[in-house]
């Protein structure tokens, strides 16, 4: 990557920002069971049809910058393969899934929404769809139970306290020998690249600033902590695969990756922070026209769950 421009303050862009899980949490009310903010805001990123099409694409270009939908590590061919997809979204990376392995496999996406899903009419019959939130206590049917769980996406979605427990729970619902497949982007590896050294980023590193400065779920920082979660909840074999995107690519996923702000806008109900992401992006994206692009560096983190466990 290259040299990254600094990312100045934005004066009352927000109005409100997490320092922590309590406090997130402390900012919440509950009605009819369902958890929301107290300001009347919903969640980081809308289910709607765009989003979605967002998530399709990153798919794609996250296994073209990998290069493998499962990692070559991880065993694929028994006719009796069972695989689970945990915040499986849309559910496009089983049905990648589905097209390398036996047509006997089980493939489950487990999720807390399935607004992003297509109509369970549509669906292979050997793709099927549960509700299960990665913070609650393994289902008892679940446990033991998979040769591969999947879990990608989640940087925004757990707080880093939280993080152990779920790795925890994961580790559970593996059959002994099983194996984890984790993919997420470091978010503290975020900089701005640029094709010449004159190329203005004034726009794209407010759109940064504005944008990470919401809550601490839009700037998380425990993901290099991962390799050693994974250890100290027993398992072994822990490969930690790191992906720098050349600059085609990269310009490719940054282009996907400006959705977020207007997708965003369309969700939240924060005035202030939507009228503040309007008045920026026309420049930002007259920026990412002549060249400059946000970069981050991606994680794919895989590990065994030991024979005898």
């Amino acid at each position: 990557m290259g040299a990254g421009s600094s990312q100045p303050r934005v004066d009352g862009a927000v109005s409100v920002a997490y320092s922590s899980r309590t406090d997130f949490e402390s900012s919440m009310v509950s009605k009819n069971g369902v958890s929301t903010p107290k300001s009347g805001d919903d969640l980081i990123f809308a289910r709607d049809f765009l989003d979605n099409n967002r998530m399709n694409l990153m798919h794609s270009l996250w296994v073209k910058l990998f290069g493998y939908v499962i990692h070559p590590s991880i065993p694929k061919d028994s006719p009796d393969l069972r695989v689970a997809d945990v915040g499986s979204g849309t559910g496009i990376w089983l049905l990648d899934v589905r097209d390398l392995t036996a047509p006997s496999a089980r493939l489950e996406g487990l999720d807390i929404s399935f607004d992003a899903a297509p109509p369970l009419e549509t669906l292979p019959s050997n793709v099927k769809f549960r509700h299960w939130d990665v913070n609650e206590d393994v289902p008892r049917d679940l446990v033991g139970v998979f040769d591969i769980v999947h879990v990608r996406f989640l940087s925004c979605v757990l707080f880093s306290d939280q993080v152990p427990a779920a790795v925890e729970r994961l580790f559970k619902m593996l059959k002994p020998g099983g194996y984890i497949q984790w993919g997420e982007p470091d978010f503290e590896s975020i900089q701005i690249d640029k094709t010449r050294p004159e190329n203005e980023t004034k726009g794209l590193s407010e759109l940064l600033q504005v944008f990470a400065v919401q809550d601490l779920r839009t700037k998380p920082t425990w993901l290099t902590s991962l390799p050693a979660a994974f250890s100290a909840a027993g398992f072994v074999q822990v490969e930690v695969d790191r992906k720098d995107a050349p600059p085609h690519l990269a310009f490719m996923l940054h282009e996907c990756g400006m959705m977020l702000y207007v997708i965003y806008c369309r969700r939240t109900k924060n005035g202030m922070m939507r009228n503040e992401i309007n008045r920026i992006m026309p420049t930002a994206v007259e920026e990412s026209r002549r060249g400059a692009y946000t970069t981050a560096v991606r994680w794919t983190v895989v590990a065994k769950k030991p024979a005898g466990a």
